[in-house]
């Protein structure tokens, strides 16, 4: 936890026992959790939190550049404590968000066709392996 503390407390950001224990989730997490899924994880260990904590920080480590939100399917943010650009694999089945090689990004450029790009999420869809074992697929 002193590692999570001294994180937060470089980025101006108080470290409450809460936000400690969301941000250690989120970098201990390789599932990319929704709001939702990080309060029915954490507040099993600390009652007492609200919903409303885990949006505020998860707002604030955003805010702060310690954590990105992904926004691929319409009305759901993931998060990531990754910043640096690499694609995602999102399984049509289960719905879990996998990781996928920075090598799989095709080009990376500032601009495109005279448009600036200020954020870039590449993202494929399909079957993952664990469903596809389930399905004969």
């Amino acid at each position: 936890m002193e590692k999570v503390k001294e994180i937060l407390k470089e980025r101006g950001i108080k470290p409450s026992i809460q936000r400690m224990q969301i941000f250690k989730f989120l970098m201990d997490s390789k599932d990319h959790p929704t709001a939702k899924d990080i309060y029915e994880r954490i507040s099993k260990k600390i009652p007492t939190l609200s919903k409303t904590t885990i949006y505020n920080s998860v707002k604030l480590f955003e805010d702060k550049g310690i954590l990105k939100p992904i926004r691929i399917k319409e009305g759901e943010a993931r998060y990531d404590i990754s910043l640096e650009l690499h694609p995602y694999f999102r399984c049509n089945r289960c719905g879990r968000l996998f990781d996928l090689d920075r090598k799989l990004i095709i080009e990376d450029k500032e601009e495109i066709g005279g448009h600036l790009i200020e954020e870039k999420c590449v993202c494929y869809s399909g079957i993952c392996r664990d469903c596809r074992k389930k399905k004969d697929i």
